[in-house]
């Protein structure tokens, strides 16, 4: 009997290992909708966590794998580090004269000297737990105050700091800081969108099969957003937020931006509503392989204030572990993959060859 289980137990590691590979193996020919095309316009980039545009040639990068902030000049491909000896950085927002930066469980404001290198550190946040997920995305409001990412430290618990598993606010001069809105299990980015509000994707728990599916939220202050009580019998817990869009269990979206009104991607009219795009990473969570792509997110307000409704379809798949995503000033699309050294691609019209 042993004999004839060996090659069974054989088959199904190397499908689990072949599963954990497919993602960073994947990815090499990304594919689009019709009318739109796929760039590779720069590899061994470590691994990227944020884009962030410091003007329209200079791209800025956060590498987790390097522990390092990199300029990019997308039309030289120059490149040079304007700060390492991070822990794992996974966001950052420049504000005039300073940029702050989230690293493993700690934020920190840096001054922006003449050179361009981010220098005298100036700790605004640390000791924030880390476990299976850490803090994510920085974002600043229109009313200067920073909103910080913080993932829980495990897949279902009770945390003992409030806060982990939830979006923080926290003071940009002095450190004081506290919990915006709770119950967000790993959210890896957001989105401010004039006129509306702030959209941030969430990732949720693993093992439950079917459930549960990745969210976007709209943040409404002080909300509870259901984790860790929303089990597959009580999907959203009584007396905290709904999803305003949902997509495929365990893929892991991630990455979000709001397209503008002149980008030559599809989208919304500001009549109808507007226009997300994200990243949805893939997951080792699934038997079968899941995520890979670029999903556009269309969003229509509803009747009621802070009431939405969404249509999210597929834009680009077989894009491996995409992760952060921009929009660049002209409208192009930015994103990169976390596999692979790191790479960074383009989404933009097919070009006219008449």
């Amino acid at each position: 009997m042993r004999r004839h289980l060996l090659p069974v137990v054989t088959l199904l590691i190397a499908l689990l290992m072949a599963r954990q590979l497919y993602p960073y193996a994947s990815g090499s020919e990304p594919s689009v909708v019709e009318g739109y095309e796929v760039k590779r316009v720069a590899d061994g980039l470590g691994g990227p966590t944020c884009l962030v545009w410091a003007n329209d040639t200079h791209l800025l990068i956060c590498d987790r794998d390097g522990g390092a902030i990199t300029e990019l000049n997308i039309q030289t491909d120059e490149r040079r580090v304007l700060l390492n000896g991070l822990d794992r950085p996974h966001g950052m927002v420049l504000l005039d004269t300073v940029v702050v930066v989230s690293e493993a469980g700690k934020l920190t404001s840096y001054t922006i000297a003449e050179s361009g290198l981010y220098v005298e550190p100036r700790v605004l946040v640390e000791g924030i737990p880390v476990g299976n997920h850490q803090t994510n995305t920085v974002d600043v409001m229109p009313n200067g105050t920073l909103l910080w990412h913080s993932g829980s430290t495990c897949n279902v618990c009770d945390e003992l700091d409030a806060r982990n598993a939830a979006l923080l606010w926290v003071n940009a001069t002095t450190g004081e800081h506290g919990v915006l809105a709770s119950g967000v299990r790993n959210s890896f980015d957001g989105v401010w969108v004039e006129g509306h509000g702030y959209f941030f994707t969430d990732n949720g728990r693993d093992w439950e099969g079917d459930h549960p599916d990745e969210e976007l939220n709209f943040m409404i202050p002080g909300a509870a957003y259901g984790w860790p009580d929303d089990a597959p019998e009580t999907p959203i817990p009584s007396g905290t937020e709904a999803p305003v869009g949902r997509w495929t269990p365990h893929t892991s979206m991630n990455g979000i931006d709001v397209r503008p009104v002149h980008s030559p991607l599809p989208g919304l009219s500001p009549s109808e509503g507007f226009t997300l795009y994200a990243t949805v990473y893939g997951s080792w969570n699934t038997l079968l392989p899941v995520g890979q792509e670029i999903v556009r997110i269309d969003v229509m307000p509803g009747e009621e204030e802070n009431t939405y409704t969404t249509d999210i379809t597929r834009f680009a798949w077989d894009a491996g572990t995409p992760l952060p995503l921009v929009f660049h000033p002209n409208g192009t699309l930015y994103y990169a993959i976390f596999g692979g050294g790191g790479q960074l691609f383009t989404i933009d019209e097919v070009a006219d060859s008449s």
